[in-house]
């Protein structure tokens, strides 16, 4: 990092949280970090324990629940540098780290906003996905390699903390977890490390807003793990879903310069900065903690558009059943409760004005619930305009690409074409002598 900037400076600082065995020097990083100083913004690669040319000193090992290292660093930024807006990027393992430590500390987090590129949010839904097709099972191989070249920088601490000879004969990312990965971090089986480590459980506790990419088509990160309702429950995040885009790919144009992720981020958090929306941390803790439950059942949340967006439109009021039950925990200041009696007034009035009550109660509901929706997709609707406009760029470039193809395939389609009705002719020439 550069240790010329002011401690008063303003320029909004990224945080960037790499994929499995990924560091500062792996490529894709490389084009996120240039593409967020092409901004003017500040970038810092969080590199995983014993990786990016760093050793290890301890007997601590990164996994990918692991976030205590994401912690002290957002920490120690915003302590350095607490007037620069302070944003988060997560890929692949490192967004499902980024996921579970925003749930885990709420409205704590100093995160003024944060994307997640292709998480694989449920562990154990992936480890079962990939293992069921040959293409899911190569990925797994290649992973596996990789894992065991980190575990090899690391030798003499893998040898006396796991099983060395296990980690060695490993054919799977599941191999790896059981001889290393549940031996370093003491978890009794890997099953157990999957449901203690996967974000798709703090999804409903995020509380900063947050993008989510994930393709359809991930050959690693399967779909069936996306939690769906979980992000549509929560007012601060966006999920984009496209179609095509693998994992980590996105590739734009006919040479595949760019990556639209990264411009789909880049964009976001621009929109985001400019915005009176971002998250502003919360130094006081929260006595009221809504139950994932209470805030999924009741809806509706969201807009669904054809390309698989996925956006929440808010309905904040639903939860004052649940502020009732927990309401001997302390004082909620909110408006609502603010405009609306007490129980006890309630009662009595209803005792004696029962038909005159009712409508107005009525009334002040409706008009509490279209005023939370209005403001609510008012923050959502700038961000979904932005990624719409990103997408019918890119289906231009899904057209440009079938025209090249259509043009460059006709000679050869004509040759066959002809050579086809030739012998046709052929066949029907001897058929119409033999007639005559």
């Amino acid at each position: 990092m550069n240790n010329a900037i002011s401690k008063d400076d303003t320029t909004p600082l990224v945080v960037v949280i790499p994929g499995l065995t990924s560091d500062s020097t792996s490529s894709y990083i490389k084009h996120l970090a240039f593409g967020m100083a092409k901004r003017g913004w500040n970038v810092v690669v969080s590199n995983h324990r014993g990786l990016g040319g760093v050793s290890i000193t301890s007997d601590c090992f990164y996994n990918a629940g692991w976030t205590e290292d994401t912690r002290v660093i957002i920490d120690y930024l915003h302590h350095q540098y607490p007037k620069a807006p302070l944003f988060a990027i997560g890929t692949s393992i490192g967004a499902n780290i980024l996921v579970k430590y925003l749930g885990e500390d709420r409205e704590k987090v100093p995160v003024a906003g944060a994307v997640a590129i292709c998480s694989p949010w449920d562990l154990l839904i992936g480890d079962r996905f990939i293992c069921r097709r040959l293409l899911q099972k190569l990925y797994d191989r290649a992973l596996t390699i990789g894992l065991q070249g980190y575990a090899k920088l690391h030798e003499p601490l893998y040898s006396r903390l796991a099983n060395w000879e296990g980690i060695k004969k490993s054919r799977s990312i599941r191999d790896f977890d059981n001889f290393a990965t549940c031996l370093v971090g003491k978890f009794e089986t890997v099953d157990t490390y999957y449901r203690h480590c996967s974000s798709s459980s703090y999804v409903q506790n995020v509380s900063v807003p947050l993008l989510c990419i994930s393709a359809l088509d991930d050959p690693v990160c399967t779909r069936e793990a996306i939690p769906w309702d979980e992000c549509r429950a929560n007012k601060n995040i966006v999920l984009a879903t496209p179609q095509h885009g693998g994992h980590l790919a996105f590739f734009e144009g006919i040479t595949a310069s760019s990556l639209w992720w990264v411009r789909a981020t880049d964009e976001f958090l621009g929109l985001l900065h400019s915005s009176p929306h971002m998250h502003v941390q919360k130094t006081k803790n929260s006595d009221l903690q809504l139950s994932m439950g209470s805030s999924i059942d009741q809806g509706p949340y969201v807009n669904i558009a054809e390309d698989g967006m996925v956006a929440a439109v808010g309905n904040e009021h639903a939860g004052n059943k649940v502020v009732e039950h927990f309401a001997g925990l302390g004082e909620i200041h909110n408006k609502e409760r603010d405009q609306m009696v007490s129980a006890t007034e309630q009662k009595h009035h209803l005792m004696e004005e029962k038909s005159d009550i009712a409508p107005t109660a009525a009334q002040v509901s409706e008009q509490s619930s279209n005023l939370q929706g209005v403001k609510s997709f008012d923050v959502i609707a700038p961000v979904k305009r932005c990624l719409n406009h990103l997408s019918r760029q890119n289906r231009k470039s899904m057209w440009l690409l079938a025209y090249i193809a259509i043009i460059t395939s006709w000679p050869l389609v004509g040759s066959i074409l002809h050579l086809f009705s030739r012998k046709k002719l052929r066949n029907v020439s001897p058929a119409t002598s033999h007639r005559r």
